[in-house]
């Protein structure tokens, strides 16, 4: 077996078989440990904080608009091109067919997936770099935090360099990089891909609960 076989074969099913019981367990393990009883007498109906603070939170506070813009519109651009890429980027779509679903659908044309993720590598650039120099955001960061950005970067920048049918060892550089993400996801604070949910719905109905706008 050589080395793009491995990548392409065990590597691949490990890789996903961790993600998947990863994040499992990770969301089971939350939300088995549940939340104590709150015997206070609730002051407002909580079920729409939890609905008002999901929404509200994808804008920043009025008072923070001018200091967080820059990590605020490079963040969007990041995750709506990295969202766009993987669900409509045709290696991707091709790949999904072939080894996943079995079937596939329109994909972008490749000169608009090239621009794409272009801005994808650019936007997690700017937030790397305002994560290690902004001082707040660097305090509050871990190497977690930096490893993550990082192999996120090297995945998007190899996947760049290997878009063509001919980069074949560059194609299994992409995949194994992927891989080594996939593993890594559920044990990070990438996890917020999952979490940011409950989580903003738990805050709303904790402050709504007591008459605090969250």
């Amino acid at each position: 077996m050589t080395k793009i076989e491995f990548i392409d074969g065990p590597l691949w099913y490990f890789s996903v078989m961790v993600f998947v019981v990863g994040v499992a367990w990770r969301l089971f393990s939350i939300f088995r440990a549940g939340v104590r009883m709150d015997y206070s007498t609730a002051r407002t109906p909580s079920g729409m904080g939890a609905m008002s603070t999901v929404f509200s939170r994808f804008l920043p506070h009025r008072e923070m608009r001018a200091r967080s813009g820059i990590q605020f519109f490079w963040g969007y651009v990041f995750h709506v091109s990295l969202f766009v890429l993987l669900l409509f980027g045709r290696p991707h779509v091709e790949f999904y067919e072939a080894r996943i679903l079995g079937f596939g659908w329109a994909t972008l044309p490749d000169w608009v997936f090239l621009i794409i993720s272009e801005l994808a590598f650019a936007g997690i650039l700017v937030l790397l770099l305002y994560r290690a120099m902004e001082p707040v955001t660097r305090l509050l960061s871990s190497r977690g935090d930096y490893f993550g950005s990082i192999l996120i970067i090297a995945v998007i920048l190899s996947g760049c360099m290997s878009f063509g049918e001919s980069q074949e060892p560059l194609r299994a550089v992409h995949l194994f990089l992927a891989e080594v993400l996939l593993v890594y996801f559920p044990f990070g604070s990438l996890m917020h891909a999952f979490l940011f949910v409950p989580s903003r719905a738990f805050t709303g109905i904790f402050f709504r609960r007591r008459g605090v706008s969250a």
